[in-house]
């Protein structure tokens, strides 16, 4: 991976649509690491994070997010980004459509290709074609721990000056993001031991969780109060929770990227409730029939919801945290839910 980095120029690094902590820390803290790097060849190393669409805005403190070229604002600046680079970096995604129009421009450009995904391979085939080197562990909490594992394979020494704090602090976020502040996928005792590493180096452990999980906006915390209270459905025999929203409760609540983070978690905090399910509808764009509803699961224990996610919701992800997509209306997306739920959860 180091010796495709130096033999490039023109990089561009990827995450998928609706980036989260895991993704823009994966994607930042290379970024940083590439800068950091010795310039090699005839002019300066260049490299970009370009990311589908807005992230939310409690992850724009981290080091290097003002940086980023979101491709929605910047479409032609962002064309001509990806048609000039000689080699790509994709972050926790394994499928060029979670990168949207992105996706086909990267394609079309046969510059080297190196991928870092912590999710189940969901299109094989596109990795053989298309991808030269892969960097995939599903057992890993996060993209940003494959990304700390990476770093220290190339010499990276935790006491010395390569691992800079705006790194640290980078992978510190898609850790404590991915893992719901350390509450699940994160039963690897090595988890740990790169978590006290990143403090050495300089990470603010009680800084980092406050810039994500106390900012909410007033809009937030009444939209999560009214999600809670008027839409979310208990099914009691399967120990099970739904809340639903739709695009009129969300320009309601002048709904922001990421409002919804963390929405689903919190049913799990009911006592008989191990499985919780959230929907979320967008809006179809002009051109679009069809609305897109989001839909995120949670769950505890040896409980499953992943294979659930893949199969029934064209999504994936680990055992007790996976996501999932529908198009149509919201209410198709609870119909498909209520069909299925029984197949797929333990009682």
């Amino acid at each position: 991976m180091k010796q495709l980095i130096e033999q490039a120029q023109h990089i561009v690094i990827f995450t998928h649509m609706a980036p989260d902590g895991d993704a823009m820390g994966s994607s930042l803290a290379l970024w940083h690491w590439i800068k950091g790097l010795a310039v090699t060849g005839d002019g300066l190393r260049d490299v970009t994070v370009i990311v589908p669409n807005a992230f939310p805005a409690f992850l724009s403190w981290m080091p290097g997010a003002d940086r980023i070229r979101i491709y929605e604002k910047e479409s032609d600046a962002c064309n001509q980004l990806i048609a000039d680079a000689d080699l790509f970096i994709c972050t926790d995604f394994n499928d060029p459509k979670r990168i949207g129009l992105m996706g086909e421009k990267m394609l079309a450009n046969k510059a080297k290709k190196i991928l870092i995904d912590h999710h189940l391979m969901a299109n094989g085939e596109w990795l053989r074609a298309n991808v030269d080197e892969v960097h995939s562990f599903p057992e890993a909490s996060s993209a940003c721990e494959i990304v700390y594992r990476l770093l220290a394979d190339e010499g990276l020494q935790v006491t010395g000056d390569g691992l800079t704090t705006d790194i640290a602090t980078c992978i510190y976020t898609g850790l404590m993001t991915d893992t719901g502040n350390f509450s699940y996928n994160s039963a690897n005792c090595e988890i740990y031991e790169i978590v006290a590493d990143l403090v050495r180096a300089g990470v603010k452990k009680e800084a980092v969780y406050d810039a994500v999980f106390n900012q909410y906006s007033t809009d937030r915390m009444r939209l999560t109060g009214y999600a809670l209270y008027r839409k979310m459905r208990i099914y009691p025999e399967y120990h099970l929770a739904l809340i639903t929203l739709d695009a009129d409760e969300l320009d309601r609540f002048h709904y922001q990227q990421g409002d919804c983070e963390g929405l689903v978690n919190m049913p799990l905090q009911i006592g008989d409730v191990y499985y919780s399910v959230t929907m979320r509808e967008e809006r179809a764009k002009p051109g679009t029939p069809k609305s897109r509803i989001r839909i995120s699961f949670r769950s505890q224990g040896d409980r499953p919801v992943n294979i659930w996610a893949s199969e029934v919701f064209h999504g994936g992800g680990h055992m007790n945290a996976s996501g999932g997509e529908v198009f149509g209306s919201l209410n198709q997306a609870v119909r498909l839910f209520e069909d299925t739920y029984k197949k797929y959860l333990k009682i």
